[in-house]
């Protein structure tokens, strides 16, 4: 396995009982390893711009985009951006949100790598690629640091190129 995993740390029962997250922030201060994430995240793709998810995604998207010479562009929540968006929404677990992205964000048939921290139910990886495809480009593939296997994230995705660097 990678070394780089053992530089993410479980946190017990945050943000609430029962749930394990998984903290990456030990990874992001040591270079070496952020770096190699950083490279392996767009290893293999071909794409113009980074899609980042708020709020972690941003965290590695936007070194993709700039080590790769690509555009980033953020996928938001709802009102946190201040030109026309598009918005698309989905289902929690406890409940729903809604995401945004610029509708100028991108032109047609630019080629698009959305990149997040984790893959668990799915639904904000789908709702982002349902926003790069009603703006006009194309997803090229989607780009998780960690799949959650106990979590069913892959199926919301079907038709894309899947990436996890780990699954846990």
């Amino acid at each position: 396995m990678t070394e780089w995993i053992s530089l993410i740390r479980d946190i017990p029962d945050y943000p609430q009982p029962g749930i394990l997250f998984k903290d990456i922030t030990p990874l992001l201060a040591d270079p070496a390893a952020f770096t190699t994430v950083v490279d392996d995240l767009a290893e293999g793709f071909s794409f113009d711009k980074v899609v980042g998810i708020e709020a972690r995604g941003f965290i590695l998207a936007a070194p993709v985009a700039l080590r790769r010479g690509a555009g980033f562009v953020p996928v938001r929540k709802k009102g946190k951006l201040p030109a026309e968006t598009l918005e698309a929404s989905y289902d929690l677990e406890y409940g729903s949100a809604t995401i945004e992205v610029h509708a100028d964000a991108f032109a047609p048939g630019e080629r698009v790598l959305v990149v997040d921290d984790v893959l668990a139910t799915g639904g904000t990886a789908a709702a982002a690629v349902d926003l790069v495809r009603r703006a006009g480009a194309e997803v090229v593939a989607v780009s998780f640091l960690m799949e959650l296997s106990f979590l069913p994230g892959r199926e919301r995705l079907p038709d894309l190129d899947v990436r996890a660097l780990v699954t846990v």
